[in-house]
């Protein structure tokens, strides 16, 4: 009885048709009620220490199906589905075996859940979209559920991934989750590692593979350096990079599967810094998200507070300090008429080509000394790293040591003229997929700034996305950079660049900080802003640096 989650399939929840799922369910009743069955009759026979260890196996796989099945109870798109899980959790719990309970507040660690959308309370058109990705992946995660304040923005994304994922393309699918984990791992992000090791094994992949970067095939380990470069410091990516992938004799990538993995790299380099920005919670299924333990008369008890798992309703700590309202409020007054008064200046004067480059390279330096009081290296724990080499290489300003790294112009080269069509050509279809998600991330808008309504954000939505690039060393001719320190406060450019170049170091401090009058769904908006031009930058070194090679 020793057998593992793998008995059981789950597949059969996906489906659209109601029937399919109804008998679906039904085995998944009757194969946990014969292990619940199992683990009762053993605890009433006398103890054979040769029994110990097949018996601690038989509980750890039933809990394992327990927690997936608790999953399913709250966040699975159909009714039929929710319901009998619950019904199924509530028969083993009266057979005397103890059921798990979500840990934690809903999908982000940040946003309150009643503010965030609740499964079953989706009108129609969510709806197709939840049960979609629901089918996609056989689950409906925590990032999709913070993401669907955008329902524009979401459903570009989830076309992406799972075209990324599991449409055809140059590699195969084990590659790509294991490719998603090695990204996600260089910073530390375990929820995306988590979700990615069981696609991995769901795919086929080799178990050996997860015990280290070192167990994998020697075609992975090699992409080990880009992925490093790429993560923390793409300025630096050559055509040498690409040539050392290309030419390593039988352990060689071809220039398609290139692309396709320096796509994967990028969308979960980004990905966990939404991860870390939105303070997205563990999956309810995965290792943080659930408990055995009994709630306590107060909902939780003492070892949950020190593990973080408090209720923020009832530990509430106003992290931002002792902002009053009326201060917030005059933020966003002073924030408009900042914005009104630039686009007045932008109307009577343009300034120099030469004051516009001065102007960039002032505000590159300055982007340097932008960093959190909180700024300490993290220690990646063994489990995430041992799915990357080299972890003390993180992110570096460019300046730093008196490094210069020249400024890379768009106008020389583009996502638009160079890297799309590139990316289309080695991957059909893809560079089509990510230029909507830019261009949808870019300039979506709801015309609303905090309470204000009918407000052209286009200007501020400029600022972000080009300041984010000005990390990067990118740099628009046609931008004029003293409008970001116009817009942008610190506590507003130290999230920013948290979240785009140590997400890690996120803190909810920090996500409390900048714009306190702003709503939930404006704040995940920037982050939307700031994923995709943080993957555009990565991208752009990465493709200059093949287009250098192929020419």
């Amino acid at each position: 009885m020793a057998e593992g989650e793998n008995e059981v399939r789950w597949d059969g929840l996906c489906s659209r048709d109601s029937t399919t799922r109804e008998t679906a369910l039904e085995n998944i009743r009757q194969t946990i009620l014969r292990r619940t069955e199992y683990l009762r009759s053993v605890k009433e026979t006398p103890f054979r220490p040769s029994d110990g260890l097949s018996n601690a196996v038989a509980l750890d796989g039933l809990n394992k199906l327990l927690a997936h099945l608790l999953m399913l109870s709250k966040r699975c798109p159909f009714k039929d589905v929710r319901e009998k899980s619950e019904f199924i959790l509530k028969s083993v719990q009266e057979l005397g075996i103890r059921i798990p309970r979500p840990l934690g507040h809903g999908p982000s660690r940040f946003i309150p859940e009643k503010e965030i959308l609740q499964v079953g309370s989706e009108d129609a058109q969510m709806h197709a979209l939840f049960a979609d990705s629901f089918a996609a992946l056989g689950r409906l995660d925590n990032i999709t559920l913070v993401m669907v304040f955008h329902p524009q923005y979401l459903e570009s994304f989830l076309k992406t991934q799972h075209y990324l994922l599991q449409m055809d393309g140059p590699l195969p699918l084990h590659y790509r989750h294991y490719i998603g984990i090695m990204a996600a791992a260089r910073h530390q992000c375990s929820y995306l590692v988590n979700l990615h090791v069981n696609d991995f094994l769901h795919v086929g992949g080799d178990p050996k593979w997860l015990n280290g970067l070192e167990n994998a095939p020697q075609k992975l380990q090699n992409l080990g350096e880009l992925n490093k470069v790429l993560a923390h410091r793409p300025w630096l990516i050559t055509k040498e990079h690409i040539e050392g992938l290309l030419k390593a004799e039988e352990h060689s990538w071809s220039l398609a599967e290139l692309v396709h993995a320096v796509v994967l790299l990028t969308h979960y380099h980004s990905l966990a810094s939404f991860t870390f920005g939105c303070g997205i919670s563990p999956e309810i299924h995965c290792d943080g998200g659930h408990t055995f333990r009994p709630p306590s008369v107060s909902n939780y008890c003492i070892c949950d507070i020190t593990n973080g798992n408090h209720s923020v309703d009832e530990m509430q700590v106003n992290s931002a300090g002792n902002v009053s309202v009326s201060d917030s409020f005059f933020e966003v007054e002073a924030l408009m008429e900042k914005m009104r008064q630039l686009q007045e200046c932008r109307d009577e004067e343009e300034a120099s080509q030469e004051e516009m480059a001065s102007r960039f390279e002032i505000e590159k330096r300055e982007s340097m000394f932008v960093f959190s009081s909180d700024d300490e290296e993290v220690t990646p724990a063994r489990d995430v790293s041992r799915h990357f080499e080299d972890t003390s290489y993180g992110y570096k300003d460019f300046s730093r040591h008196g490094m210069h790294v020249p400024t890379f112009r768009v106008q020389d080269y583009c996502w638009e003229d160079h890297g799309y069509s590139l990316v289309n050509r080695l991957y059909p279809d893809v560079g089509q997929l990510i230029d909507e998600k830019f261009h949808i991330a870019y300039n979506l808008t709801y015309n609303t700034m905090a309470m204000h309504k009918d407000v052209d954000t286009s200007m501020l939505r400029r600022a972000i996305w080009n300041y984010i690039h000005c990390m990067f060393g990118i740099r628009y001719d046609d931008y004029d950079y003293g409008e970001i320190n116009q817009l942008l406060d610190r506590s507003f450019k130290v999230y920013i660049k948290t979240v785009v170049c140590t997400p890690e170091k996120v803190t909810k401090r920090m996500y409390d900080s900048f714009w306190r009058q702003f709503k939930h769904s404006e704040k995940v908006h920037v982050n939307l802003l700031l994923i995709e031009a943080r993957m555009q930058a990565e991208l752009l070194y990465a493709l200059r640096a093949i287009t250098r090679y192929m020419t």
